[in-house]
């Protein structure tokens, strides 16, 4: 099972949120980092808020676009 950190970026539709991950590739030829980033739609039983770092985790599909849940709160933002 595939897991990733990320922060939440949305959290404006009903059980969903949409996370963040942002990863450090090395490019093939001139060995540079490059920072990749992706964003999930995550299922959200925990009720997470927009900049919380969470643990995300793969599961079967729920919908057409969400194929991930949120499976740990890392850190909470105080305030919104």
């Amino acid at each position: 099972m595939k897991k990733f950190n990320g922060q939440v970026v949305s959290n404006k539709m009903d059980k969903t949120a949409v996370v963040e991950v942002v990863r450090f590739k090395t490019h093939p030829l001139y060995r540079k980092k490059i920072k990749v980033k992706r964003k999930f739609s995550v299922h959200d039983e925990k009720g997470v808020k927009l900049g919380d770092r969470v643990i995300i985790g793969e599961i079967r599909p729920m919908s057409k676009t969400k194929k991930w849940q949120i499976m740990e709160v890392i850190d909470q933002t105080k305030g919104k």
